[in-house]
């Protein structure tokens, strides 16, 4: 039996890598004869590049690239073996890299994203994964763009500023210069929102306000980003404004489409394409996933919810093996998850569970085996 573990950690407990080893402990003892395959996945969020990096045996580099609103940062990304980069465009155009007292959405520019960019593309990437949440920016990506060799010319044919505040004077959008190498590179960008460019649910309308945005640039803003979109648009024979994940990141995700040619994913979708997934669930004969706690989140985009789409495509049995499962279970079955087992036997605190969790991991994973072992059994007894 060929046996596939691709599991989310434990959040205060255990790494993701633990929780398989854990499981294939578990699992090893009913079916010693199996072949086991394990993988660590990270759920695309922040701190994806330190998981992605140390469960794929990756390296740092680190590249001084210009902050959201002036002044530069050393900023780091990672890169695997087969020219694959993964990038986090917080580390170069993040709120956190802006002080309250110099907070202005108005002016604060992705360019870093494109230095970050362009970094990778001279270390010899071709393949870029970039995460982009946690953004001080609302600029549709063209500072990104500007990074890269794009030129944004106003009425009189003179380049415009950094800015979400600038979007309204682009008259004119010159793609011509923009960086060769982009053409054979793969970009897929890690989105967990699937806001449209701009309107009431739009990048400006749900995000403006925590980047500093009054009601009065938000409407500026949006005003700007539908111009943007509509001279894109006529310019390409192509509208992505309404995209799920095109407000990312302060239209961000728009921006990476649009001028670059990237492709918009949920976080887990692009993690589980950057490990391999489907190829190795090809390879099951059954995949075990799992979480620290199975819930009605865990079918809203989350890790076993991107498994599950997989599995269901190849026909292959998904069970799972958390810390605890909540109360109503219909829905992550309608999912695709066959069956679950929780690690938690007893009445206990959670601080006693999380203590233990090494010891009652294996045995989870143990009594669900023991219950497919009884599967296949009767299955071969049916056939006789």
């Amino acid at each position: 039996m060929n046996i596939l573990i691709a599991t989310d950690s434990y959040k205060g407990s255990l790494d993701s890598e633990e929780v398989a080893k854990y499981i294939r402990k578990g699992a090893g003892k009913v079916f010693p004869d199996a072949k086991f395959q394990i993988l660590a996945i990270a759920d695309g969020g922040e701190g994806t590049v330190d998981s992605i990096l140390r469960k794929q045996n990756g390296r740092y580099e680190t590249v001084q690239v210009l902050k959201p609103n002036g002044g530069n940062v050393q900023a780091r990304y990672g890169i695997l073996k087969n020219k694959t980069a993964v990038l986090e465009m917080a580390a170069a155009s993040g709120l956190p890299l802006v002080a309250l007292q110099d907070k202005d959405v108005m002016k604060a520019t992705t360019y870093g994203t494109g230095q970050l960019m362009k970094a990778a593309l001279d270390q010899g990437c071709r393949n870029l994964y970039i995460g982009i949440g946690g953004s001080a920016t609302n600029d549709a990506g063209v500072g990104m763009a500007q990074a890269l060799g794009a030129s944004f010319r106003d009425r009189d044919g003179k380049e415009i500023g950094f800015g979400g505040g600038e979007l309204e004077r682009i008259a004119e959008v010159d793609l011509s210069g923009m960086d060769e190498r982009l053409k054979t590179t793969k970009i897929t960008v890690m989105c967990d929102v699937t806001n449209p460019l701009y309107g009431p649910e739009g990048a400006a309308g749900i995000y403006g306000r925590q980047k500093g945005a009054t009601d009065q640039q938000i409407l500026q803003l949006d005003v700007g980003m539908k111009h943007l979109a509509d001279l894109m648009s006529e310019q390409t024979k192509e509208d992505n404004r309404w995209e799920k994940g095109a407000g990312a990141a302060g239209g961000l995700g728009w921006g990476l489409v649009v001028f670059t040619g990237a492709k918009l994913l949920s976080g887990i979708e692009a993690i589980l394409e950057l490990v391999g997934f489907e190829e190795k669930c090809q390879w099951a004969d059954l995949v075990i996933t799992g979480e620290g706690k199975i819930d009605m989140q865990s079918v809203c985009g989350k890790v076993i919810h991107g498994i599950s789409v997989i599995t269901t495509k190849y026909q292959k049995p998904l069970i799972a093996v958390a810390g605890s499962i909540d109360d109503d279970s219909s829905q992550i079955y309608a999912a695709g998850v066959e069956t679950m087992e929780a690690c938690v036997m007893r009445p206990m605190t959670i601080e006693n569970a999380l203590e233990k969790t090494k010891q009652y991991l294996p045995d989870a994973a143990e009594r669900i085996m023991r219950a497919v072992r009884v599967g296949i059994q009767m299955k071969e007894k049916e056939a006789m």
